[in-house]
């Protein structure tokens, strides 16, 4: 399983641009999961319910997880709406991101070349005004230790960017924290060897 951390939209985008009398409306925003990509695109569908065409396509998970996207041509000639808009949400490297494109037709056909370029284009200007925030991968451990040790371990707990979550005092100190997947075989090895292997640490839990 990949831990890296990705990036994933801020805000949502708006775009909007005429071509040939058609108005192509895209609508871009944060879906962590396939459900709630669907919940936006049904959403979008009801706001734009007179318009000609609600194309779309989604990134729902990690960027490179293919098991989570998927497209619609809704009506337009295969291939021309929602592999065009898919191929611009999967090649931006964002994850958990939903595009749909609301086309309110003008009466010139734009052929299949022009559709494809009139939606693809619409989401690739939408992403050039799009904000990202890195995700980051976590897990949480459970920490055991003498009181003599907090010192190093929150010490150490700084060196990791770890957070402290809860912390119980009694004969000794429990605490829980939150700490990136990708660190947590050196943070372990670290705490180990600074404190003679008195800090006893365990999975507690997946974010």
């Amino acid at each position: 399983m990949n831990v890296d951390p990705y990036r994933i939209p801020l805000e949502s985008v708006l775009f909007e641009e005429e071509i040939k009398k058609s108005v192509f409306i895209t609508h871009l925003a944060h879906t962590p999961s396939i459900d709630v990509a669907k919940q936006f695109i049904e959403q979008v569908k009801k706001e734009h319910a007179n318009a000609r065409h609600n194309c779309w396509g989604f990134v729902a998970g990690r960027p490179e997880d293919s098991m989570k996207w998927g497209f619609s041509d809704d009506g337009e000639p295969s291939g021309t709406a929602g592999k065009p808009i898919l191929g611009q949400l999967s090649g931006s490297g964002v994850g958990e991101i939903s595009a749909v494109v609301t086309r309110y037709s003008g009466g010139i056909k734009l052929g299949t070349g022009g559709l494809v370029k009139a939606y693809g284009g619409g989401v690739q200007s939408a992403l050039k005004l799009l904000q990202t925030i890195e995700k980051k991968i976590t897990t949480h451990l459970q920490l055991r230790l003498d009181y003599s040790f907090i010192s190093i371990t929150q010490s150490i707990l700084n060196q990791y960017d770890a957070t402290e979550i809860e912390s119980h005092f009694s004969e000794q100190v429990e605490m829980v924290i939150e700490i990136e997947k990708r660190k947590v075989t050196d943070f372990m090895q670290t705490i180990i060897n600074k404190s003679g292997a008195k800090v006893f640490v365990s999975d507690l839990k997946e974010k």
